[in-house]
């Protein structure tokens, strides 16, 4: 479990007495850097590194990175808010040692997620992890709910050799076709033992629909340490692949055109060890509860685009009847909805049902995205409120009439208009606090700044080594 305590000057207690005897042994395993990472608002990971042997002063005094990095966009250009984007100040990052990892796929490297706090020891307003800390604290100690999270990961594997920023799949065959386990049979089998290696459970990995696409599913965790999961995750299969002469990209639309990258989130509520999603007395099992926290989420989904497709190339992916999830509707095992309920197979429901919130990808800050999505759920579960009627096949073939009465919306269609909706939702910017949400804000609009006049090819182009 992820630990909820905040970093303090000095260090935490607990990291202290054990830091000394976990630098002996990284470097008795060969180890020698650690790389120290968080994700900024653009969905950008961000690293400092350090040498194994200044593990214990990361700790107890952490690494100083400048905040300018909360406003820069994808391309390394910089906005601005009333408190953010210039040069001055400095913050500390702190590695969380639960979820420090010798890296399988990278000899000689270790990695560890930070928290960032100010110089002074106060929590930085626009840590992203922080907030999602908090956010689960404070659910816990409100409404006695804990939470179990899983991201998935979809890539597109490219040829190494391809020329410099064109990509060229690095497979033939059909989706979901043997033919790409095949030809990438030695890359995936690597792939597979450096995950086992750092404790990573993979629950299955295939190809998918788009040139050259895989997806990876892992196993539940809390919501802290599926956010950093995905993370590693994502660091782990570039660096196999590059062992392979191969290039991957996780960009939501590496090519225009067609089925891009997503990086849906499977949600699931807790209380006193029992999964709420499943034994309750409302539709498919739910409890009350449940059912008012998917509420909430369904509910924001139009302002929540900012946060879960923050890229003007997830706008490329968010089209209808591409199983992207476009629509304020849900269903259950609908998959075409915004919103799926997972109810699981008979004998595993009570462990295995979940929420599938599907208009996400892997341009997201996953700390971010987790994080609004659990405040917009707990506002749903404060209210009462009650999800609407379901939906069957693909929404996109309501009248406007018919998905009117159906509470049907179209969800944004660009990031400005994601912007708009983001800040008119009081709920999530109340949930972010002013420098976070004004962060939010600043680096969408500068992101559809910097692709005004691109036609979809060169967005496309722009953001496809980006992520």
């Amino acid at each position: 479990m992820t630990t909820l305590a905040d970093p303090v000057p000095g260090g935490r207690p607990a990291d202290l007495c054990r830091v000394a005897p976990l630098t002996a042994a990284l470097a008795a395993q060969g180890v020698r850097g650690i790389v120290l990472a968080y994700v900024d608002t653009a969905g950008v990971t961000r690293v400092k590194t350090i040498p194994t042997a200044r593990l214990e002063a990361a700790v107890s005094w952490g690494v100083g990175m400048s905040p300018v990095f909360d406003t820069f966009l994808a391309d390394d250009s910089i906005v601005t808010t009333d408190v953010l984007g210039s040069p001055d100040g400095d913050l500390r990052l702190y590695p969380d040692l639960d979820h420090l990892v010798v890296l399988a796929g990278q000899p000689g490297w270790a990695w560890a997620p930070v928290d960032r706090i100010t110089q002074e020891g106060d929590r930085h307003p626009g840590c992203a992890r922080t907030f999602l800390r908090r956010t689960v604290a404070q659910a816990a100690q409100r409404h006695g709910l804990g939470f179990k999270a899983a991201i998935e990961v979809e890539w597109a594997v490219g040829l190494g050799s391809a020329p410099a920023g064109e990509f060229v799949p690095a497979v033939s065959g059909p989706a979901y076709g043997a033919i790409r386990q095949v030809e990438l049979s030695d890359y995936l089998a690597d792939l597979l033992a450096a995950l086992a290696a750092q404790d990573v459970d993979v629950e299955q990995v295939h190809p998918e629909y788009a040139a050259g696409q895989f997806e990876v599913s892992t196993g539940a965790l809390d919501p802290v340490a599926a956010a950093d999961r995905s993370v590693l995750v994502r660091q782990t299969i570039r660096a196999v692949a590059g062992r392979h002469g191969l290039r991957v990209s996780f960009s939501p639309a590496v090519l225009a055109g067609g089925v891009g990258n997503g990086g849906h989130v499977h949600l699931s509520c807790w209380r006193d060890g029992a999964n709420l999603h499943a034994g309750g007395e409302r539709r498919y099992g739910l409890t009350p509860d449940a059912e008012s926290f998917a509420a909430g989420i369904l509910a924001r989904l139009p302002a929540l685009t900012a946060v879960t497709a923050p890229s003007p190339a997830s706008y490329l992916r968010l089209r209808p009847s591409r199983w992207a999830g476009v629509f304020t509707a849900w269903g259950r095992e609908t998959r075409e909805a915004a919103l799926r309920l997972v109810t699981g197979t008979t004998g595993r429901r009570h462990q295995d049902a979940n929420l599938e919130v599907k208009p996400v990808d892997l341009a997201a800050n996953p700390h971010l995205a987790l994080g609004c999505l659990l405040a917009a759920g707990l506002d749903g579960l404060a209210a009462g409120l009650r999800l609407p009627e379901e939906i069957t096949g693909d929404p996109a073939r309501y009248g406007a009439d018919e998905a009117a009465a159906l509470g049907v919306r179209r969800l944004p269609a660009s990031l400005p208009e994601a912007v708009r909706e983001f800040r008119g939702d009081e709920v999530l910017r109340s949930a972010l606090g002013p420098v976070l949400a004004d962060a939010v804000s600043a680096v969408r609009l500068g992101e559809a700044a910097a692709v005004e006049g691109l036609d979809d090819a060169q967005v496309a182009a722009a953001y496809r080594w980006t992520y």
